[in-house]
């Protein structure tokens, strides 16, 4: 059985004539661990995972997937990766089943073998009953969820998942996760990138923050949180005249400068002062008479992590991979 890292990365750097997509970047992902790529649009993370998964040559550095290097031994990786990537690419001119189908047979499976691959994912994937339509009938959660399944057919060691649950409603992503949480319970090494931060938290035993081409943070959910600081003063204001105002009494009992949202009517300021600092707080409000919604302490985020280290919220949209 090999051993080593499932994923290591060093150096990958990716020049389209002027444009740098990758400046550097370093990566290493055990065998049977979940790491989430983070990062604004044009950050790098498609990019690096083109690499990773041979569908494009790094300008400089190199990369080894299942123990195989990525330009030297494609095929080798390719055997042993499934990449689902951020738009559906099954066959509309297929059922459901016959995608399937065809995907395993050209994993080599015995016809037979094929069939009851399908079957078997058609039902995890909750598709048995729509298995025997076109594709091209599908809804775009459905036709998500059959893009998946396409990649487990193989029963890859190495999952690559580009925003894996787009499309998906609520109940939707939850069952994915459960399937994600049961592949890696089996062994199954995933990278994958998100634009929800919950579902960084929620899946990934590790957090690389990408931005500008570089990896500018790496580690758990919560070690991230702990470089933003502890607790946090956080008030919502009533009436958003009142925010300014708001920011001036914040900051005479924070340890750092303010951060005003005016879209949420809220301010928010790191302390140490824990329970006292929301009563000396308070005293300030009530004296200058502005009302407030809501008055308290919290953790920080990962929003708060992503727009700390980057400077920017979260991307709405994975950045396009260039041709």
């Amino acid at each position: 059985m090999a051993t080593g890292p499932a994923i290591e990365a060093t150096g990958l750097v990716k020049r389209y004539d002027e444009t740098i997509a990758l400046a550097g970047v370093d990566l290493d992902v055990p065998r049977g661990a979940v790491l989430a790529l983070l990062g604004p649009n044009g950050a790098g993370k498609t990019t690096t995972v083109r690499i990773l998964t041979t569908l494009t040559t790094p300008s400089e550095g190199s990369a080894r997937v299942a123990g195989f290097d990525v330009v030297q031994e494609p095929v080798e990786v390719r055997r042993r990766i499934g990449l689902a990537a951020q738009d559906a690419t099954v066959d509309e001119l297929l059922t459901g089943r016959e995608n399937l189908v065809m995907i395993g047979e050209l994993h080599h499976l015995p016809r037979k073998t094929a069939r009851s691959r399908a079957d078997e994912l058609l039902a995890r994937f909750d598709l048995t009953e729509t298995g025997g339509r076109l594709t091209r009938d599908y809804s775009g959660g459905m036709r998500r969820r059959l893009d998946l399944a396409a990649t487990l057919v193989g029963e890859p060691e190495i999952l690559f998942l580009d925003e894996p649950t787009t499309g998906l409603d609520p109940r939707g992503r939850n069952d994915l996760w459960g399937v994600l949480d049961h592949l890696v319970e089996g062994g199954v090494t995933v990278l994958l990138t998100t634009q929800y931060l919950e579902e960084a938290e929620r899946l990934a035993d590790d957090i690389a923050v990408v931005d500008h081409g570089r990896v500018i943070a790496r580690g758990d959910a919560r070690s991230l949180k702990r470089e933003v600081g502890g607790d946090q003063l956080h008030v919502i204001a009533v009436d958003e005249a009142d925010l300014d105002s708001i920011a001036q009494l914040v900051g005479r009992c924070a340890d750092a400068e303010p951060s005003v949202d005016r879209q949420s009517r809220s301010v928010t300021a790191p302390t140490g002062g824990g329970p006292g600092a929301i009563a000396l707080l308070g005293g300030e409000l009530a004296a200058a008479g502005i009302a407030v919604e809501d008055l308290g302490l919290r953790q920080p985020t990962l929003d708060d992590v992503f727009l700390t280290l980057t400077g920017s919220a979260p991307a709405e949209e994975l950045e396009e991979a260039a041709a």
